[in-house]
């Protein structure tokens, strides 16, 4: 990030960005609509930029991509050949992510009012946060204050914040944000929400919530106030109340915008296998998403089985040996994922922070005591809007959900099953909401589930002695190493926080601060 990111000009910089906001892929239904001549833009605007910053945090990468990180989550198992991922293999971490940054000060430089102004700026202050928390999570301490300051500051190698203080600063940047989306007007260039301030009010507390329960093991300390802050959120500042409010890319049949497994064009889709933890956690809960995530074994059709049938759905343990992984590949004896994702253009929307999400991050929060609301019934709404988010984006054809249709009754039925039933303890009631929200994440949200797993062991994922690349075999990583380009050319200061944090040892197994008991 340092010499490379800091140095770039910003005409420079402006040029590159706006190329991507031409090409970059954006699975908008409205995407049209921002860019009249997409091909040849005649000026750099606050549009345009905006954009380019919405898109850059927002979209997904295609075909094999698309499922690396499911492959780490052992939602998905891959028959090409041994994938890192699957066996629990991370490396080294990037920062090229950040440049975008830059371009935050132009954008609210080419507004044409004040209210744009702030509007703009209050998107900068969003994807600022939204951009360093997904990286915090990844490394521990990062750049922070100093960062992004090459040209206005000279300050071409910046120092490492505390992950703390870098928490801190993501609060701050989403609380900024949604006072001045409060203070804004309406804004062009938008693919997601068309512009609403109101929308974009409701993401950045969403996401605010989201952040805070990420700091779950930090509840008690003072300055952090976890709790004081999900409380005021939650009682004062306009949060998401339906899958309406999702931030998700909904896609459609044109070029560049089909979902990203999509099977035009792509040669992988005969690889995937859906995972034993998924599809075991569907059948114990006689959850009918099963059907909707996946096909049945062919082998257990050709003897006779129905598609409608529990048995008839077979996972496999992404944690097994290559060489077993490869046999039953071979014998077909295993379950694809549904026809709904690679025959159907417009797939269903990528989301990162949706509805069902919200809900069960504020039923962990009341289990916690945090706050003074009936956790039953969060836990509840975040499993019914999961189910219908599912059911509304899937096409009434036995194709796509094998006779076994998500209704409102089955709903009502599934929630009132004794396994689906709340639970009285805290860890019964944790594992509970871990459990629904790794369903309701399936092929959604990068990296979630891992860093749910991490933070509270919960879904309870394989691990295999034998087969796992981590160098601790009986554990996942930790984290990501930092990037080479940081100790190429920022080295006393990624040395001083590495010192600082793992004692000098930047390794993947390293316990940053967040995750600290």
């Amino acid at each position: 990030m340092a010499n490379f990111m800091n140095m770039k000009s910003s005409k420079q910089i402006i040029a590159i960005l706006l190329l991507l906001a031409v090409t970059i892929h954006s699975g908008c239904s409205n995407f049209d609509e921002i860019n009249t001549n997409p091909n040849t833009p005649s000026r750099v605007s606050s549009q345009m930029l905006a954009t380019t910053l919405i898109l850059d945090v927002i979209r997904q990468p295609t075909q094999k991509s698309f499922l690396i990180d499911d492959l780490m989550s052992k939602y998905m198992a891959w028959s090409e050949f041994v994938q890192g991922e699957q066996y629990n293999r991370i490396e080294r971490a990037d920062f090229d992510e950040l440049i975008v940054l830059n371009n935050i000060d132009k954008m609210v430089e080419f507004a044409p009012s004040e209210e744009l102004k702030n509007s703009y700026l209050a998107l900068g202050h969003f994807v600022k946060a939204y951009k360093y928390f997904e990286l915090t999570m990844r490394v521990g301490d990062v750049p922070f204050k100093d960062a992004l300051k090459g040209e206005s500051e000279t300050i071409y190698y910046p120092a490492y914040d505390s992950q703390k203080e870098v928490f801190l600063g993501i609060l701050e940047e989403l609380a900024e944000a949604d006072r001045l989306f409060a203070m804004g007007d309406d804004f062009d260039g938008d693919p997601i929400y068309g512009g609403s301030t109101a929308q974009w009010r409701k993401l950045a507390n969403t996401f605010a919530l989201k952040v805070l329960i990420n700091l779950s093991k930090k509840a008690e300390d003072a300055e952090l106030n976890v709790k004081g802050r999900f409380q005021e959120i939650l009682s004062s500042k306009p949060i998401f109340e339906s899958n309406d409010d999702n931030f998700q890319i909904v896609y459609s049949d044109k070029a560049n915008q089909r979902y990203p497994f999509h099977k035009l064009g792509n040669n992988f889709i005969i690889y995937n296998m859906v995972g034993s933890p998924i599809i075991d956690s569907l059948k114990s809960l006689q959850d009918y998403r099963l059907f909707y995530y996946a096909k049945p074994s062919p082998i257990a059709l050709s003897n006779g089985m129905q598609v409608n049938e529990w048995d008839a759905y077979k996972g496999i343990d992404p944690s097994v040996e290559f060489t077993v992984l490869s046999q039953v590949a071979s014998s077909k004896d295993y379950s694809p994922m549904n026809d709904r994702y690679t025959e159907i253009p417009e797939g269903e929307p990528t989301f990162l922070m949706s509805y069902s999400q919200m809900n069960f991050i504020i039923a962990e929060a009341a289990a916690r005591s945090w706050i003074n609301v009936n956790a039953a019934e969060y836990y509840e709404e975040g499993i019914r809007s999961a189910m219908d988010f599912v059911a509304s984006h899937t096409p009434d054809n036995e194709q796509f959900h094998h006779g076994m249709p998500i209704t409102s009754a089955y709903v009502d039925q599934y929630l009132a099953s004794a396994p689906v039933q709340f639970k009285s303890s805290f860890e019964e009631q944790l594992k509970q909401i871990m459990t629904q929200k790794y369903i309701a994440n399936f092929l959604q949200t990068p990296w979630e589930t891992y860093f749910e797993y991490r933070r509270t062991g919960y879904p309870e994922l394989p691990i295999n002695p034998q087969t796992n690349l981590n160098e601790i075999k009986d554990q996942f990583p930790k984290r990501w190493m930092y990037p080479q380009e940081e100790l190429d050319y920022n080295m006393e200061n990624v040395s001083a926080a590495i010192s600082t944090q793992f004692g000098g040892n930047d390794n993947v197994n390293a316990v940053m601060w967040l995750i600290k008991d």
